[in-house]
């Protein structure tokens, strides 16, 4: 029996044990469905703090119940370590961690390259103990640049001594997990999968099916990879253009929000994306710049996402000059004006911080005296520019009252978006909340 077809039998008769290395908004979801399947899966996080909360099945992901993993913890199913576990024999390992941006806009690896270093530091292990190392299949599933999976997982595998197709299976399937959203999760979310062989892509297809109702296969690794790029730049484009068409919009009194409702009601042709401060999260201002950087290499500038990119990075500069302005015509000023922030979560209904423009806003705001206070029940708590910690204040109809302005940042279902309108003396709406509401103390974005 080859080895392709002994993986695929073991996996049939649960005899596997599958390694998911970061257990964030993707690998916790993802570990957690295994588990669920009856295959034995050890979670790896560096932070121990994550760890600790596993074994107590305490679940710090939204889209993770603490039942669940207390279900698959409580089995022995789903067991987490701060490093792949030497003395265990690991037959798939799957790659979620980080892949933020530099300063400079150009890939940020780092995370990739230490997982990676793990992967090795465990084959090693084993031989040095003498103990068998199976056939291994490695997935990487972190957001990067055509070209990585073949970089970044196969050559360091090969240097360790694997031989594709051999002992060794690689593969990379886009992480496409959408953080609080109610419809689509990590089970019933179609999976690309593309192979750096035919052999590779095939033993991912078989495994992913454990996990999730739907496999997309394709011809390589780098067709993988170029799908989620596609995906998430054609989002961050299309938000440019409204953005765009926005700024454009104010200056000739035009209220976009209104004309993006009136032009999704064509049923064929359109489709409607929204403005708003500027965009945040792990993929949309991070994952069309790795297209852009990686093009560059064979001769190409990319500027259509250049410029996307430039346009929904100057969105919180837009948002304070029209907040400027809102408040000059009042006869005030920033400097000096109490301002509340509702929300700072990077979108509706999650607690999610990274790239929130609501926290560039913040900053801005602080710079130019005003004087800030936030309220978010879903991310009660972040760090500022100076490093402290900033901390959710209650929000009362005093709070509300107080306020000069108050800013919609974040569209949360869990406010009273009544309540804040019936209290609240101005409210600067870069959500589109009140979108549908005539009343001169709102005012769009």
């Amino acid at each position: 029996m080859d080895v392709v077809q002994n993986w695929k039998t073991r996996l049939d008769n649960r005899d596997l044990t599958v390694a998911v290395i970061g257990l964030g908004y993707v690998g916790l979801p993802l570990a957690v469905e295994f588990a669920e399947e009856g295959l034995n899966v050890v979670g790896v996080d560096i932070d121990s703090g994550k760890i600790e909360a596993v074994a107590r099945g305490e679940s710090y992901i939204l889209d993770v119940a603490s039942k669940r993993l207390q279900e698959v913890v409580g089995s022995g199913k789903l067991k987490g370590y701060t490093a792949l576990p030497v003395e265990l024999a690991i037959d798939a390992i799957s790659i979620a961690v980080p892949t933020p941006l530099s300063k400079s806009k150009s890939p940020d690896v780092a995370y990739i390259a230490s997982a990676m270093d793990g992967v090795r530091a465990y084959v090693r292990g084993r031989r040095e103990r003498g103990l068998e190392l199976a056939p291994l299949l490695v997935v990487l599933e972190s957001t990067t640049y055509p070209g990585t999976t073949r970089e970044l997982v196969l050559a360091p595998m090969e240097e360790e001594g694997l031989v594709l197709d051999d002992n060794l299976f690689v593969a990379f399937s886009p992480e496409r997990v959408d953080p609080g959203n109610p419809q689509y999760q990590t089970r019933n979310t179609p999976k690309v999968i593309g192979g750096v062989s035919t052999a590779s892509g095939e033993l991912a297809c078989a495994l992913y099916p454990l996990a999730v109702d739907t496999v997309v296969p394709v011809a390589t690794s780098e067709e993988a990879e170029m799908v989620k790029l596609l995906e998430n730049t054609f989002r961050a484009v299309n938000i440019a253009m409204v953005n765009e068409l926005t700024i454009m919009a104010d200056r000739m009194g035009i209220n976009m929000w209104h004309v993006i409702e009136a032009a999704k009601t064509k049923p064929f042709g359109f489709m409607p994306f929204y403005p708003g401060p500027g965009i945040g999260g792990h993929c949309i201002p991070l994952d069309p710049m790795y297209l852009s950087w990686k093009a560059k290499f064979f001769g190409y500038y990319n500027r259509f996402i250049e410029l996307a990119s430039d346009i929904n990075d100057n969105m919180p500069e837009f948002a304070v000059h029209k907040l400027m302005n809102l408040l000059n015509e009042r006869g005030r000023c920033i400097k000096g004006s109490r301002i509340l922030l509702l929300g700072v979560a990077y979108k509706p209904n999650v607690d999610d911080l990274r790239e929130s423009p609501a926290l560039v806003l913040w900053e801005r705001l602080a710079k130019m005296g005003a004087v800030l206070s936030f309220n978010d029940p879903l991310a009660p708590r972040f760090k500022n520019a100076q490093g402290d910690f900033v901390d959710s204040t209650p929000l009362t109809p005093k709070l509300l009252g107080e306020q000069e302005v108050v800013i919609v940042t974040t569209a949360h279902k869990v406010f009273d978006w009544e309540a804040i309108r019936t209290h609240a003396p101005l409210i600067f709406d870069a959500r589109g909340v009140y979108k549908e509401v005539i009343d001169p103390n709102i005012v769009q974005l």
